[in-house]
């Protein structure tokens, strides 16, 4: 590889009113290089490469391509200094064919010609190893498949310096090494890739070099052979933190939760729980596995009272008196009333956990407020907790008497994970309860989950991270389009395993997950 600089960004700042997204970031890409952009939600990873594909205008510094200063005020100057950006969130037409969205918007002299764009998409695909149909719609098309689309978008249009934010986060473990399979061979073939990322054994499997942030500003940019986990995350935290998540043996784990042949229809009536059936014993730590969207949510909201079942059973066996109680059809709080302390942690904090508008001592409370003796409510509890909370957690706020909503994404998070802990439940339902969190705070909440589960807890826990899910869970089932496909060991599980149960047929039922 040699030390051809593609890309020169100098002194770059970048404010959002009194917020500092970036403060004076320095940046070299290389020709033919993969390069990760890694820092913590929030680090400014984001805003620095929108700067570069023409989204945001730096309110300071110098972008120079191939040594040549340019100015990017749009998406359509990135293109003309063939610098394209594939987004997290794809921009793509559902009911035109990949071919029709790659062409979408470019100028031609007279109509564009779809039989030699298809041939010319067609090429693309096999020069850098892509498989996807040119005609194919993209409702018809998986996730990797969108992705795909949008990539050899860029490519179509003459792009060779390209931009991922966050490429693998929806995709499954096969799918990841086949996208770095074709990254290399972009790279290659004198390519510069640019991957924005916060996984760092992904960093470390498919980079030449990684650029760190942290809290807006730039740390350092290291060969990634010469580095290490420890070292990036402490780069990244700015001090040492520990990358090991203790898992105990469960001990004496009895059966605490048996979901019986549930089904479930959206009000579309599409069929979104098919035939599930597992068991959840006290004292270990369940992951629930699959592609987002795969009815993970819905289960969750059906233990919990929030979503109707059509059939089915979900028996509750009470620790203190050993007798099953069945939850179906009972309401949240009646649910609540058996003594059973179902905690869910959602996808969405501030729409079903939180109350944006109250402080952080109020949302502690609205899980007791209902127990209150008197119009009075006792406050000095409830107040001990958040300073709790905010201490064990490092919850960035001016104090327990903030509004909910004024807190960063991360710390909204915080507040909701360690309230929904802190209720000491026999059942703990928790869904993605790292999403936007640092690495710090992430293993806080492993450790937390860790320590409920020798407390005799008998805990749900849905996660999108596969390597988390092998290292924290007893054992982990997966779910596909609302069937189980599987259950394995999680001390024995490889996260091929699961990738390959996360998209295994309809036709192939997986049993319960009993075992």
């Amino acid at each position: 590889m040699g030390e051809h600089i593609a890309i020169e960004m100098k002194g770059i700042t970048k404010r959002f009113g009194s917020i500092v997204a970036n403060e004076d970031v320095d940046l070299q890409v290389r020709r033919g290089e993969i390069l990760a952009i890694l820092g913590e939600n929030g680090s400014g990873k984001t805003t620095l490469m929108n700067m570069l594909s023409g989204i945001y205008f730096p309110d300071e510094g110098q972008i120079f391509i191939e040594g040549k200063e340019v100015v990017i005020r749009s998406p359509k100057d990135a293109f003309d200094q063939k610098i394209g950006m594939i987004h997290q969130h794809f921009k793509l037409v559902d009911v035109f064919t990949a071919t029709e969205n790659i062409i979408l918007g470019m100028k031609d002299e007279g109509k564009y010609n779809l039989k030699d764009a298809a041939a010319k998409v067609q090429a693309i695909c096999d020069h850098y190893g892509f498989v996807i149909a040119p005609q194919k719609k993209i409702y018809e098309m998986s996730v990797s498949e969108k992705q795909t689309v949008e990539i050899v978008k860029v490519l179509f249009r003459g792009a060779d310096i390209l931009i991922l934010d966050e490429p693998t986060a929806v995709l499954t473990p096969q799918e990841t090494e086949k996208l770095f399979s074709v990254l290399r061979k972009m790279r290659d073939d004198g390519k510069s890739i640019v991957i924005i990322t916060h996984k760092l054994h992904e960093v470390l499997a498919l980079t030449d070099r990684v650029t760190v942030l942290r809290k807006g500003k730039f740390i350092a940019t290291v060969n990634t052979k010469e580095t290490s986990e420890s070292e990036l995350t402490e780069m990244m935290v700015g001090k040492k933190v520990s990358l090991n998540i203790d898992r105990a043996d469960p001990v004496d784990p009895t059966d605490r939760l048996i979901v019986k042949n549930i089904n479930c229809h959206n009000i579309e009536g599409r069929k979104i729980l098919d035939d599930i059936s597992f068991t959840v014993r006290s004292g270990e730590i369940l992951g629930i596995a699959g592609i987002a969207g795969s009815g993970q949510r819905e289960l969750l909201e059906s233990i919990a009272g929030l979503q109707k079942l059509d059939s089915g059973e979900i028996i509750y066996i009470n620790p203190a008196t050993d007798a099953p109680e069945n939850l179906r059809n009972k309401t949240p709080m009646q649910i609540r009333n058996l003594g059973v302390r179902l905690s869910f942690v959602p996808e969405d904090r501030l729409g079903m956990g939180l109350v944006g508008n109250m402080d952080i001592i109020d949302n502690v409370m609205l899980r007791s407020y209902r127990s209150g003796r008197s119009v009075f409510l006792e406050r000095k509890a409830p107040a001990s907790l958040a300073d709790k909370i905010i201490s064990d957690l490092e919850v960035v706020t001016p104090g327990p008497t903030t509004a909910v909503r004024k807190l960063s994404g991360g710390n909204v998070q915080k507040v909701l994970v360690g309230r929904e802990i802190s209720s000491a439940p026999k059942v703990l339902m928790v869904a993605y309860p790292v999403r936007g969190l640092d690495i710090n705070s992430s293993y806080m909440i492993y450790n937390l989950l860790n320590e409920q589960k020798k407390n005799g807890t008998a805990i749900i826990f849905v996660g999108e991270d596969l390597d988390v899910l092998v290292e924290l869970c007893d054992r982990i089932m997966v779910i596909n389009s609302g069937r189980i496909t599987g259950i394995v060991d999680g001390r024995e599980a490889v996260k091929e395993e699961i990738g390959l149960l996360m998209t295994k047929s309809d036709d192939a039922k997986g049993g319960n997950a009993n075992g």
